[in-house]
C-alpha cells in the first residue's frame, strides 16, 4: 500500500470503530467506483464491471471488525471489499485495466482480484462459490488451531445456490469460526428479492442452527458493532454467525445497463433509495475539516492510480497461457496467440 493511499478502516478495539477510518474506506470505494465507470465508458475497462455503489457500509463496517490475518471471500461485485480489507489502490486500478502491474497481473479483472497475502482470498464470478471456500479456510485455522475468521460475502441472489447452503450445513456440524454476510439490495441481478426468496433469508441459517440477525446495511458503524460481535464470538469458538446486511444499489447491476437502458425499477425507486446515501451518513459523523482532508486525500491517492495503471505495460499475448498448467505448458511454435 503506497504512503498516499488511504488506509483501510481500523478497529480501535474499543466499543465502536474509528469513525474517520470507516468514512475514509467507504470514499475510497465511492469514488474508485465511480472512477471505474468513467474508466469503462473510456475503453479503459474492458468488459465493465459490477458497481459497488450504495453498499459502501458492509464492506468497511465488516473488514474494520477484521484483524489483518482474518479472510475474505467476495463476489463479483467485490472491489468493496478488496479495498476495505486493504488492497493497494494502484494494483487494484491496474487489474481492473488489464495491466501486468496489477493484483494477479492482470489476469484477474474485475470479478476476480485477490491478494492472499492480505487474506483476500478472491472476489468470484460464481454466485455464491466463496462460501465454501470461506468455509475451508475456517477449518484449516481451526484445524491448525489458529484463532483466524473467515468471512464470506454474496448477495440476496446467493442465499438458494446449493454451495451456499451446503457451506452453512457443514460450518455448524463443525462449529467453523466463519461470519456469513448476505448483502441484500434488493435485486438478485433485475428481479426483486421477494420474487426470488422464499421465506427470509437469515430463516436459511436458523434452519442451520446458526445465530442470525439482519443490521442497517446503510449504517457502516452498525455493521461493524455486529460484525465485530459475531467475530469475537467465533474466535472464541462460538463458531459460525450469519449477518443480513439490508443495503441498496444505486448504480446498474453492471455496467452494460447504461448501454442497454434496461428498466426493472423506477427513477423515483432509485431517488427513494439514495435518500440514505451511507457515505454521507458516516460523512456528518466527522468534522467538516476532516471530512475534506479525508476527501482530498482520497481524490489524490485515486489520480496516483490511473497514472499508475495507464502508465503500466499491457499483458504480452505470447504469455497468454501461463498459470494455467502446473508444468508451465506453451504454445507449440508457430501457435499465434494473437487475436
Amino acid at each position: 500500500m503506497s504512503d498516499s493511499m488511504p488506509k483501510p478502516s481500523a478497529d480501535t478495539g474499543g466499543s465502536r470503530p474509528d469513525a474517520v477510518a470507516l468514512y475514509r474506506t467507504m470514499r475510497l470505494i465511492r469514488r474508485f467506483e465511480e472512477r471505474c465507470i468513467a474508466l469503462v465508458k473510456a475503453g479503459e475497462i474492458v468488459g465493465g464491471i459490477h458497481p459497488y455503489i450504495g453498499q459502501e457500509a458492509v464492506a468497511a463496517g465488516v473488514c474494520a471488525a477484521l484483524r489483518p490475518d482474518d479472510v475474505i471471500t467476495s463476489t463479483h461485485r467485490g472491489h468493496g471489499h478488496v479495498l476495505a480489507k486493504g488492497a493497494d489502490l494502484n494494483r487494484m486500478t491496474a487489474e481492473l485495466m488489464g495491466r501486468t502491474t496489477g493484483l494477479n497481473k492482470g489476469r484477474g479483472g474485475s470479478m476476480h482480484a485477490a491478494d492472499v497475502g492480505l487474506g483476500i482470498l478472491g472476489a468470484n464470478g460464481i454466485v455464491g462459490a466463496g462460501a465454501p471456500i470461506a468455509t475451508g479456510a475456517a477449518w484449516a485455522a481451526a484445524r491448525a488451531g489458529a484463532d483466524r475468521v473467515a468471512v464470506s460475502f454474496f448477495g440476496d441472489g446467493a442465499v438458494s445456490q446449493g454451495v451456499v447452503l451446503e457451506s452453512l450445513n457443514l460450518a455448524s456440524l463443525w462449529r467453523l469460526p466463519v461470519l456469513f454476510v448476505c448483502e441484500n439490495n434488493g435485486y438478485s441481478s433485475t428481479a426483486t428479492v421477494a420474487d426470488m426468496v422464499a421465506g427470509t433469508i437469515v430463516g436459511r441459517a436458523v434452519a442451520f442452527g446458526i445465530p442470525a440477525e439482519t443490521v442497517d446495511g446503510m449504517d457502516a458503524e452498525a455493521v461493524a458493532a455486529v460484525a465485530r460481535k459475531h467475530a469475537e464470538r467465533a474466535r472464541a469458538g462460538g463458531g459460525p454467525a450469519f449477518l443480513e446486511c439490508a443495503t441498496y444499489r444505486f448504480d446498474a447491476h453492471h455496467t452494460w445497463e447504461h448501454r442497454s437502458f434496461v428498466r426493472y425499477r423506477t427513477p423515483e425507486q432509485v431517488d427513494e433509495g439514495r435518500r440514505r446515501d451511507p457515505v454521507r451518513i458516516q460523512g456528518e459523523r466527522i468534522p467538516d475539516a476532516e471530512r475534506a482532508r479525508v476527501d482530498d486525500e482520497v481524490e489524490a491517492a485515486l489520480e496516483e492510480a490511473v497514472r499508475f495503471a495507464l502508465d503500466s505495460p499491457k499483458p504480452d499475448p505470447a504469455d497468454a497461457l501461463d498459470h494455467l498448467y502446473a508444468t508451465g505448458l506453451r504454445p507449440r511454435a508457430g501457435v499465434s496467440t494473437h487475436a
